[in-house]
């Protein structure tokens, strides 16, 4: 899995990147965690991604540093799921209404 925060966005600047990648570390998930250059979701800043091959991808907006525990929420259900889709959202708290974007894999 691999976890793309926009670095144009506020939350991509303040180096919650390595923050990300310490809590995945310590909760054994699986995953690359990376910057890029604007994302494009400037209406809903800042922004994350998720991807890996033959899953679902997805586009997150409004993310802040509360948000971490849902994101290692998503992380640990997304490194499970076979094609990278929930059967109920509902564990990912806030996070699953700060979705953009579901993209088929």
């Amino acid at each position: 899995m691999k976890l793309t925060l926009c670095a144009s966005c506020v939350l991509g600047r303040s180096g919650f990147a390595a923050t990300l990648r310490d809590a995945l570390n310590g909760v054994a998930v699986p995953a690359q965690v990376a910057t890029v250059e604007c994302m494009s979701g400037c209406t809903r800043p800042s922004t994350l991604a998720a991807r890996a091959p033959g899953k679902t991808t997805y586009l997150f907006g409004d993310i802040n540093e509360s948000d971490l525990p849902d994101i290692l929420a998503f992380a640990r259900l997304y490194h499970d799921s076979p094609d990278g889709n929930f059967v109920d959202a509902r564990p990912l708290g806030a996070l699953r209404l700060k979705a953009i974007a579901r993209i088929p894999g």
